[in-house]
């Protein structure tokens, strides 16, 4: 069986803290750029990254732009934001958007230690599929444990995806991860980082996002500015 190439992208939308009808629009614009069937976005890349920032229902009405934008492209997007859990708590998710609608693909599961004292860890890995693909999905931190990536990959994932958000100065730690996980686990990555300020966090933040084949070389990879995407096909 001949399983189809997927077009995989990365993206450093622009995001105004608290804004979420600007950051969907800025979403929206970088899936119709892309042109890809999977759209990877940073940590809490539609609130902003902040301990405060508001939670994103997934019936949210301010989100029917970048469903139609999916929809249109033929794509899944997966942008951050924190959600409400099943308990009444808030994780730091990571939403499927597709011309389908709205669900909670991944709770970020690995959190750091600010983030702890806000958030609840989310306990099981997730993949999705996407042309006949299994796409692993993590966040941040979760993409230097060891627990996360092995019950990721256990999922029989072909492709390994993750929005993060650094400092300028952690940019080469996203290609140290990012060849780790390649070469240890024999896939591709594709990690979208933070880029501009996040809103309520970081002043600035690094971007660097990119894509490594399964052999650690980097077959895309953008800058430090805010508005880019960068698509390859796998």
């Amino acid at each position: 069986m001949t399983v189809p190439k997927i077009r995989v992208a990365v993206a450093q939308p622009t995001t105004v803290f608290g804004a979420l009808s600007g950051n969907v629009a800025a979403h929206a614009a970088a899936v119709k750029r892309a042109a890809g069937d999977l759209v990877v976005f940073p940590e809490m890349s539609l609130s902003g990254y902040a301990m405060d920032a508001p939670t994103v229902a997934l019936d949210d009405p301010r989100l029917l732009p970048l469903t139609a934008a999916c929809r249109h492209a033929g794509a899944v997007a997966l942008a951050g934001a924190p959600v409400h859990t099943g308990t009444g708590g808030r994780g730091i998710g990571v939403l499927a958007v597709s011309g389908d609608g709205v669900t909670l693909a991944y709770l970020k599961m690995s959190l750091g230690e600010e983030e702890a004292r806000h958030f609840e860890a989310g306990h099981a890995p997730a993949c999705i599929e996407v042309r006949g693909r299994r796409v692993g999905i993590g966040v941040c931190k979760d993409t230097r444990i060891e627990r996360h990536l092995d019950r990721t990959t256990a999922l029989g994932i072909d492709l390994y995806v993750a929005g993060l958000v650094h400092a300028p100065d952690e940019l080469a730690e996203l290609d140290v991860r990012a060849r780790r996980i390649a070469t240890t686990y024999d896939l591709p990555v594709a990690f979208a980082g933070f880029a501009g300020p996040t809103g309520g966090g970081y002043v600035q933040t690094c971007g660097g996002s990119g894509v490594w084949d399964s052999t650690g070389t980097v077959v895309a990879r953008l800058g430090p500015e805010p508005g880019t995407v960068a698509s390859v096909e796998l």
